[in-house]
């Protein structure tokens, strides 16, 4: 296969680097001066193997291939605020032989949340859930760092809809050669669920910042037991700790030091969009939907989103505040 991926950011970049270094054929998807880096300097990848240069195809619109080809497969890894346009960029194009690539393509989703998969199977007949493992950096154009060691990465591979078939197995062997342990599951997006919960911190980094502190290990918490008590409401299965333990523990090793996670990262490049409404987010509408309460989340995703729409620095603000607006929440019920 070749792989065309969408979004070549920490988790795109890192992907493509690492297929490319394993021999795999593959085109970088990017926009502004990240595109322009890549075509000007090529991708420099750094992981724990060591920094290369990668000269790949770069592409910023499908026009630019021409026909797509029979044998391509797309990697969806834009955030999921930015996954309509792409899937819809994306789906509308032509493959040799006839038909669009909604039509005859996979499409691999590699967010965060569980939105992402949603969204494609509304656009796309091939889809599959990933659910990634991989804490990676992207601060700068055309450079992008994941520096876990022994393994780069964990992505769980399978069909959104349920089970697995030879597109996800071949994709999983892929990725095994390129540094990644990819299991291949029938139950991914159980596993999606199950990584959701981690990721509900995501805003208390992007907004108080990276550094550990037990008031931040708090909050988080107490977004997780909301987040347990809608997927009970909701009958939605969720992958336990001790499952994740067992799959990453001890095979993805980040080096010391504090960095930021992905929504701390779209407000240090100021990007202007973050993606909490897809992960706190997705536990407020569950709540909704199912007659639980979520203040927690709720307060967390509209902290995220004030901070991405007035381009407010990241950790500019105190945990004490953080927590003192979820208490209101809760006290107003």
């Amino acid at each position: 296969m070749r792989y065309i991926i969408i979004g070549a950011g920490a988790v795109g970049a890192t992907i493509g680097g690492r297929l490319a270094e394993a021999g795999g054929e593959v085109v970088l998807v990017a926009r502004g001066a990240h595109a322009q880096a890549l075509r000007e300097r090529g991708l420099t990848l750094t992981t724990a193997q060591g920094t290369r240069v990668h000269r790949l195809p770069v592409v910023t619109r499908p026009a630019e291939l021409g026909e797509l080809r029979p044998d391509d497969a797309l990697v969806l890894c834009v955030k999921t605020q930015d996954a309509v346009a792409a899937l819809d960029t994306w789906g509308d194009a032509e493959v040799a032989g006839g038909g669009t690539a909604a039509q005859r393509l996979p499409v691999f989703c590699t967010q965060n949340g569980v939105e992402g998969e949603r969204l494609a199977l509304r656009r796309f007949d091939r889809v599959y859930g990933v659910c990634v493992w991989l804490p990676s950096d992207f601060l700068q154009p055309g450079v992008v760092s994941a520096l876990c060691a022994p393994l780069t990465g964990i992505l769980h591979v399978g069909l959104a809809a349920g089970g697995a078939d030879e597109r996800a197995r071949s994709f999983a062997a892929d990725l095994e050669k390129a540094g990644f342990e990819a299991p291949v599951v029938e139950d991914v997006m159980r596993w999606k669920y199950a990584k959701l919960l981690g990721n509900l911190g995501n805003a208390i980094q992007a907004t108080t910042g990276p550094e550990p502190d037990p008031a931040k290990a708090a909050l988080h918490l107490r977004a997780i037991r909301e987040a347990k008590a809608a997927y009970a409401a909701a009958g939605i299965a969720y992958a336990s700790d001790a499952e994740q333990s067992q799959a990453r523990d001890g095979k993805v090793v980040s080096p010391p030091g504090v960095r930021g996670g992905s929504s701390w990262q779209s407000l240090e490049r100021g990007t202007g969009s973050i993606e909490a409404d897809y992960l706190n987010g997705e536990i407020s509408l569950l709540g909704r939907l199912h007659g639980v309460p979520t203040p927690v989340n709720e307060v967390l995703r509209h902290a995220a989103n004030i901070f991405a729409r007035e381009g407010l620095p990241p950790g500019s603000m105190s945990i004490a505040d953080l927590t003192a607006l979820a208490d209101e929440a809760e006290a107003r019920g």
